[in-house]
């Protein structure tokens, strides 16, 4: 009986690991997309990468698969995922197709693929309270608002610099389905905020004037989080 239990045990634990590896199909599919030009593709299969890394952690934790597979590294699986989905296939995607100022593609890209080694090697890359300590290398996130918005290629670039300096930073960025305050609502707005792009993405470039509005209220609520985690840590040092 015991050895039943452990079995299933196992068994479930290796399905965690299944939904967690599903992000390198996912990868080569957003990839291939990126080659195919069909950039809509590329971003919802970005999109649908983005909700299994969101789950699967806490898929993990439920099942508790360091415990009962210690040999097997979930985490480094992830790492390996996330560097694909979140950093390199979205540069790829903005190499192809945002608009960037002449001889800055090659500049802006690297910054972005060196800039985001730093966060996945960084041991304090997430505070006590789970946010993510500098800016998270979510240029998957970041391509989209590129993408949807269509802003001039010198802001773009200016947005890419800025946020591969935020890394090297300790402001916090919220961490949706890790931060124990407020984690109901933070999960029901990235939600909206997750669904509300699905819609601007199929309904790109003619976006419903109800689903931009979702759009950036989901927007300034993560912004206004971020904002409100970092001023409380370092006001009161000012002060």
């Amino acid at each position: 009986m015991t050895e039943l239990i452990v079995a299933v045990k196992q068994a479930k634990a290796w399905g965690v690991h299944a939904v967690t590896a599903s992000g390198v199909i996912l990868a080569l599919l957003a990839l291939l997309s990126v080659l195919d030009g069909q950039p809509k593709q590329c971003l919802l299969w970005l999109g649908l990468a983005l909700l299994v890394d969101g789950l699967d952690g806490s898929l993990a934790r439920r099942y508790d698969v360091k415990s009962v597979l210690p040999h097997f590294d979930g985490s480094t699986l992830d790492l390996v995922i996330d560097y694909l989905t979140y950093v390199f296939i979205p540069a790829i995607f903005l190499y192809r197709f945002i608009p960037l100022p002449d001889y800055t593609p090659l500049f802006a890209v690297g910054l972005i693929l060196l800039s985001s080694l730093f966060c996945f090697c960084n041991l304090n890359m997430k505070s006590q309270d789970n946010y993510f300590v500098g800016f998270p290398a979510a240029w998957n996130v970041v391509v989209l608002y590129f993408y949807i918005l269509d802003v001039h290629p010198w802001i773009t670039l200016g947005m890419i610099v800025l946020l591969a300096a935020l890394t090297l930073t300790k402001m916090k960025f919220l961490h949706p389905f890790r931060v124990r305050q407020f984690m109901p609502l933070n999960i029901f707005v990235t939600f909206v905020w997750m669904l509300s792009s699905a819609l601007l993405i199929l309904q790109y470039p003619h976006n419903s004037v109800w689903v931009l509005g979702l759009w950036f209220a989901a927007s300034t609520y993560f912004v206004g989080m971020c904002l409100w985690r970092s001023a409380r840590e370092w006001l009161p040092r000012r002060a």
